[in-house]
């Protein structure tokens, strides 16, 4: 029996995460890591104590046609990145990982490709997180070095969305 690897582990825990999502659109769940601990956990909801998506049966963004990384402030939801960064304190997450993992609510598979989005990269800078690991699939996923964010300054750019 083959033995799944460290970094295969903390994203199947931010795939599970991502079950706990609310989203109609994309199910994302994260996990920050540092030393081996697990600091805190997110996944994309509405704020405490409001109605979600899932619960309204509408999606706005959808509803309107507003392409994907575009228009945040018409989404019901905090995003996974956001709340497990709400969740730790800077001292946990100074030099930690971020695990991403964003599935589709329809059918539970992994969707690869994904990114974090502008705002959530700026959370992530302000955090002290030094890197951002992104599942594909089962098996293959992107590291970020969050360094490359910082001198890479896609806000600057005009281009909207991922």
């Amino acid at each position: 029996m083959e033995r799944v690897s460290k970094t295969n582990y903390y994203l199947d825990i931010a795939e599970t995460v991502s079950q706990r999502s609310t989203c109609l659109r994309r199910r994302f769940g994260a996990i920050i890591v540092k030393n081996d601990v697990i600091v805190s956990t997110g996944y994309n909801g509405a704020p405490r104590g409001r109605q979600n998506c899932n619960d309204l049966g509408v999606c706005m963004r959808d509803k309107l046609g507003i392409p994907r990384g575009e228009r945040y402030e018409l989404c019901r939801s905090i995003h996974a990145e956001a709340n497990a960064i709400i969740s730790a304190s800077r001292e946990q997450m100074l030099g930690s990982t971020l695990y991403l993992c964003c599935t589709d609510p329809k059918t539970g598979e992994v969707i690869g490709g994904m990114n974090c989005c502008m705002m959530c990269k700026r959370q992530v800078i302000n955090a002290g997180i030094s890197k951002v690991v992104i599942r594909n699939n089962k098996l293959e996923y992107t590291e970020i070095d969050v360094n490359d964010w910082i001198e890479d300054d896609d806000s600057l750019s005009g281009v909207f969305g991922y």
